[in-house]
């Protein structure tokens, strides 16, 4: 594929223009959106109840409450709930962020299944309880910075992805870990509009990354299920790398031996390269990532490397 197709007038059906991939504050009408989300003021003006939300507090009780790790968390102001689950990215829905909650309705989460398989010895399928017992649930406060240039603070609920791995005792062939979102058309209305992507939504992550601690398996968020639109019932969070690498709705993780074919890589490599990550010397071929917008104020802040993580995962990435 020639890099953006850069001297093809046509524009591919899989590209979105950039006002779609990453909306400025007329495109995305914020104002409005903060409104309907019960946020007042037009410089994101926060009632004292929100800005109590804090990685710095312990979790409210609920289904999936559990004990917060200290070790993960930035001690950063948390997003809102409300924006962090009515501003998403799920093309399977829709492209335009505030429609995918709108959108998940006929969704069914329940029952559900997660095989684990390929290179491995224990090769399994776990339904969606099984999954919860496979190491204690604890809570992550996570950095989240999408390859748009937007940013949120995240507590999720869940477990290592390495716990998981474990228990299939991968071989020694086993490189890379590949994964696959749900596929069902009759329930995923975006995947219809967008006939020329490949689906089902794959990532992939190499064993190295998939085994750092890091890495963590997801199942709710603000010790709630995990929401629909958000990956429910189940995700990967890869808080270093940008948020697309962070699958959700998974359905299939598979131990392999080549680097997986992912969706983005497929549809524009240049722009989308299987490594990922958060790196703020290094811009987007459309836009710059050395600053974000922060969706709890609206701010533009500097990116960070590896998304603040560079501490602990720098030394998967050694200088050439």
């Amino acid at each position: 594929m020639l890099p953006l197709m850069a001297f093809i007038s046509i524009r591919p059906p899989w590209m979105l223009p950039e006002h779609a991939v990453t909306p400025e504050a007329v495109h995305c009408r914020r104002r409005e959106f903060l409104r309907h989300m019960g946020i007042a003021g037009a410089g994101l003006a926060l009632s004292p109840s929100v800005l109590a939300q804090s990685s710095t507090n312990p979790p409210v009780a609920g289904p999936q409450a559990a004990p917060r790790n200290p070790a993960f968390n930035p001690k950063l102001p948390l997003t809102p709930e409300r924006i962090v689950a009515h501003y998403n990215n799920f093309y399977e829905f829709s492209t335009q962020k505030d429609r995918v909650a709108q959108l998940v309705g006929r969704f069914r989460t329940s029952p559900w299944s997660v095989w684990i398989g390929g290179l491995c010895s224990k090769p399994m399928t776990l339904d969606f309880d099984d999954l919860l017992k496979v190491a204690p649930l604890e809570e992550r406060v996570c950095r989240f910075r999408c390859v748009e240039a937007w940013s949120m603070v995240v507590p999720w609920t869940g477990f290592p992805l390495s716990k998981l791995l474990a228990k299939v005792e991968p071989t020694s062939d086993a490189l890379y870990v590949k994964f696959t979102t749900a596929l069902r058309p009759d329930e995923m209305p975006g995947v219809a509009r967008l006939s020329d992507y490949p689906w089902p939504y794959t990532e992939g992550l190499r064993m190295d990354e998939a085994m750092h601690p890091l890495a963590f398996i997801a199942t709710g968020l603000f010790s709630k299920p995990l929401p629909k639109q958000n990956g429910g019932p189940v995700r990967l969070v890869v808080p270093w790398k940008y948020g697309y690498k962070s699958i959700k709705s998974i359905v299939k993780i598979e131990l392999v031996r080549e680097q997986p074919a992912t969706l983005w890589n497929a549809l524009a490599p240049h722009e989308y390269p299987f490594e990922s990550n958060v790196e703020p010397n290094v811009p987007h071929p459309r836009w710059s990532q050395a600053t974000e917008r922060d969706l709890a104020t609206g701010n533009r802040i500097p990116t960070l490397p590896y998304n603040g993580y560079a501490d602990q995962v720098a030394s998967l990435y050694p200088r050439k």
